[in-house]
């Protein structure tokens, strides 16, 4: 399968409508200014160009409902229940860790299944959903190899690690405590988007302890790299190997020349097509660049 750009197509318009739609109702009491907010933002994105992949237009469409909506950070309250949730079940799934017969495969399923943790996607859990979420992914297939992936982790020099959704990044810790942490450089969002991870939610996490953690300065749901800062782009370049979480960034990164591989499940049909692999799919996907 060759690797191509993702575009906005009609499909994912009901998704940036739903999240607009959630946006003001977590932030707004009042129904009827509700309401005035929620029509401006819907004609907002059908006067919006739909010629870019569908972070940037939800890039676009999340900085409207910021300003609309008066907060820097609307989903600031989905994010600590998010974070709550996931902190709470580390415990557990450490030990469930030590028990497991194939560590490596286990600690990818863990931060694949926290992938799920998405206020963007329709195939979103909640937080009080989460454990029992948890225990179905154990038994469920894996679509690639985690064996390849902790290869070519010990064989490379530069790691990046690009965490996706607060919550999940619970779930990245445990795998990058697998990982040659020692090699790796974490970033998150460089400001709020919907629920995705910021460096609040990596320092609640305590990823700093363990590995260097910036931010990318950028505010799209995804990684689109000539709208990250200079510091991001530098690491980017050098980077021999990128391990990509959450679909958002797949959509930003599948054409990338890099070697790199995106963990994540699939989440919508236009994703699905485009893998191959049904709605609801744990993906382990490489791409190399010098292939």
């Amino acid at each position: 399968m060759e690797s191509a750009e993702l575009k906005t197509v009609i499909e994912c318009i009901p998704c940036f409508a739903r999240q607009a739609a959630e946006a003001v109702a977590q932030t707004v009491p009042d129904p009827v200014r509700r309401e005035e907010l929620l029509r401006s933002l819907l004609k907002a994105i059908a006067e919006e160009p739909w010629d870019g992949t569908p972070p940037v237009m939800a890039q676009r469409i999340h900085r409207l409902i910021r300003q609309e909506v008066g907060s820097e950070d609307p989903y600031r309250g989905l994010k600590s229940r998010m974070n709550s949730a996931a902190e709470t079940m580390v415990p557990l799934l450490r030990r469930r860790l030590e028990e497991c017969q194939d560590r490596h495969e286990m600690a990818v399923k863990l931060a694949i299944a926290g992938n799920l943790l998405d206020a963007g996607a329709k195939t979103q859990i909640g937080p009080d959903e989460l454990e029992d979420h948890i225990e179905k992914i154990l038994t469920a297939p894996l679509r690639g190899d985690p064996k390849i992936l902790f290869r070519a982790a010990e064989e490379a020099h530069c790691i990046l690690y690009l965490a996706d959704n607060a919550g999940e990044i619970f779930f990245d810790r445990l795998l990058i405590e697998e990982l040659p942490a020692e090699k790796i450089t974490l970033f998150v969002r460089g400001a709020p988007t919907i629920n995705d991870a910021t460096l609040a939610d990596a320092e609640r996490a305590g990823l700093p302890e363990i590995l260097p953690v910036w931010g990318n300065g950028s505010d799209a749901p995804g990684t689109i790299v000539e709208d990250c800062d200079e510091k991001f782009r530098e690491w980017f370049e050098c980077a021999d190997l990128i391990i990509s979480k959450g679909q958002g960034n797949y959509e930003t990164l599948s054409d990338t020349d890099k070697h790199i591989f995106f963990l994540f499940t699939v989440k919508c049909p236009v994703v699905a097509e485009q893998t191959g692999e049904p709605v609801g799919s744990m993906m382990v996907m490489e791409r190399n660049g010098n292939e």
